[in-house]
């Protein structure tokens, strides 16, 4: 699987390039050596089916994994880029049964295990490209692309293909569909139609393109800088590969899945993860070993993920994060407090707390308001350590529905966080947040930024600027100079890139780096405003001042 230039992923991000030695359809390269076309011939290309022989595939074993993970749906790649069926396919032999020594359909092996499971199987669709069809998008090489009739491809393969997959193998989940490029919202949603006509309750990703999809669909390993509105998900690696690589041993350690988890579900954004299994049909064991680890984590707080909505505050916490259901908030602390935890902001009278996982500790609640400022707190007394390592959860039971204060207080630690999709924007209509929420079109002095948010306790700040950027990219994000003003004090420096993006291999492409641009000092307490703008853009960037929050930290 590769990543390619569409509305979802930037033009200038690209996966590297390497021979393709994988299952099910993966093959880790993009036809691009050093940002040049590798031009791959197709009959080149197509000699790699012959040596294809997973032999030791077993589908119960796949499923029973996705289980112990605590999966509740399995996203399985039947058609790729490269063209290539992953199942029994009657409308083109380019398929596994008919191209392989193996030739079997493993999808209807899947199909029997995830009913017999009771996990939701679901297809992985490529829709708009399709190397292997003289009409299908994106080979140059084989094909002229000025005599291709997309519409001709549309017919003559995805739909039969889509028909298939939605007659041959029982109830399926969603259709996940991917990188729509130049395809009209007419074509989009023509083939959403179409699914939904043969199975009216399977869902079509948002990659279906145009804005039709039944959710909502981050970039690949991007996570949202804060809370989106609707149903959303993002696409994440164990690695930093789609399918499977022998020379990728930067997995992502349980660790950060946990966190990542949590993290995603305080937002609102369901979490999928990607396997990329071997040429054998074995899913590796650093994959095999994490997914399990999830599960473990899974088995005690999963009540705080399974059928939850995103937090109901506007805006992130420096020890976790918060997700919510019908009478109950649960507090996902990646950073354990100790003994004693305050929560600002929740208006609700809080009717008990406990902590999963332990049954013996006594949570106390105490809780304070003062009508003069609108000021909340609830206090807990806590074990002096959290019951897991990774993310320990504090569940909290509550009177109606959940209401906060509106504009972002100070925290207990003394800082103030305002993400950007807070702000009031003023500038050209060009400047927007995006589905990330962080704010994109900025590429001149004239926008301006403001929040309004109350402070606890006056002193000195330090001025922190997080910036939605891509690590192996910095270029594209620039080194622009921004003032900070609030309080009638200001704060100038540069959100230089070059300090801010880390070199961490297990880091996601997609990530919110910060850096200091200076201090103010603040006399009063109250309701107040900051602002920000830039005095100036770094002309060479593609995508100009990346914002994401502005945060106050006590110096």
């Amino acid at each position: 699987m590769i990543e390619q230039p569409d509305r979802y992923i930037p033009e200038f991000v690209k996966a590297g390039a390497d021979a393709p030695e994988t299952f099910l359809g993966y093959t880790d390269f993009d036809g691009t050596v050093a940002g040049k076309p590798e031009k791959i011939p197709l009959k080149t290309y197509r000699k790699f089916a012959k040596k294809l022989n997973p032999v030791k595939f077993n589908a119960r074993a796949w499923v029973k994994l996705a289980k112990d993970a605590g999966m509740k749906y399995l996203v399985i790649t039947s058609k790729h880029h490269d063209g290539f069926a992953m199942y029994d396919s009657p409308c083109s032999d380019y398929n596994i049964v008919d191209q392989t020594p193996w030739g079997k359909d493993p999808m209807k092996a899947l199909a029997r295990e995830c009913k017999k499971a009771g996990i939701k199987l679901c297809f992985y669709y490529s829709q708009y490209q399709d190397w292997e069809h003289p009409n299908g998008a994106r080979n140059f090489w084989d094909y002229d692309e000025k005599k291709k009739d997309f519409e001709q491809y549309l017919r003559d393969k995805v739909k039969p293909q889509l028909k298939e997959l939605l007659t041959q193998y029982g109830p399926i989940g969603l259709i996940w569909f991917d990188t729509p490029g130049q395809m009209t919202r007419k074509q989009s949603m023509d083939l959403k139609r179409f699914v939904h006509r043969l199975q009216p309750e399977c869902l079509v990703s948002g990659r279906v393109g145009n804005n039709v999809g039944d959710y909502g669909c981050l970039g690949d390993n991007e996570h949202p800088a804060g809370p989106v509105s609707g149903d959303w998900e993002t696409p994440c690696t164990l690695n930093k590969t789609w399918g499977f690589k022998k020379m990728d041993h930067n997995w992502k350690s349980p660790k950060r899945l946990i966190t990542l988890l949590a993290l995603c579900a305080g937002k609102g954004v369901n979490y999928l993860l990607n396997v990329g299994p071997t040429a054998s049909g074995v899913i590796p064991s650093p994959s095999a070993t994490r997914l399990r680890k999830v599960g473990e984590w899974m088995k005690v707080n999963g009540e705080a993920i399974y059928s939850t909505q995103g937090s109901p505050f506007p805006y992130d916490f420096e020890w976790g994060a918060i997700t919510q259901k019908k009478g109950k908030l649960y507090l996902l602390f990646t950073k354990w407090p100790g003994k004693n935890f305050a929560l600002r902001g929740l208006r609700n009278r809080v009717k008990g707390a406990r902590v999963l996982g332990d049954k013996r500790t006594k949570v106390t609640v105490t809780q304070s308001h003062s009508k003069k400022d609108d000021r909340h707190s609830v206090e807990l007394s806590l074990p002096r350590k959290g019951p897991d390592r990774i993310v320990s959860v504090v569940e909290l039971q509550i009177a109606g529905t959940p209401s906060v204060v509106p504009i972002p207080v100070q925290q207990p630690d003394g800082s103030v966080n305002l993400p950007a999709y807070l702000a009031k924007i003023s500038g050209p209509k060009s400047v927007h947040i995006g589905r990330a929420g962080n704010i994109q079109g900025w590429r001149s002095t004239s926008p301006r930024l403001t929040w309004s948010f109350r402070l606890d306790e006056p002193g000195t700040y330090k001025v922190v600027i997080g910036s939605h950027l891509h690590n192996k990219h910095p270029e594209h994000f620039g080194n622009h100079t921004v003032k900070v003003t609030v309080a009638g004090q200001a704060a100038k420096g540069r959100v230089g890139v070059k300090d801010m993006i880390t070199d961490d291999p297990t880091l996601d492409g997609w990530h919110i780096a910060e850096g200091t641009v200076g201090k103010v000092a603040l006399k009063r307490a109250g309701e107040l405003k900051l602002s920000i703008r830039a005095e100036q853009i770094a002309k060479k960037t593609a995508q100009g001042l990346t914002l994401a929050r502005v945060k106050l930290v006590k110096a």
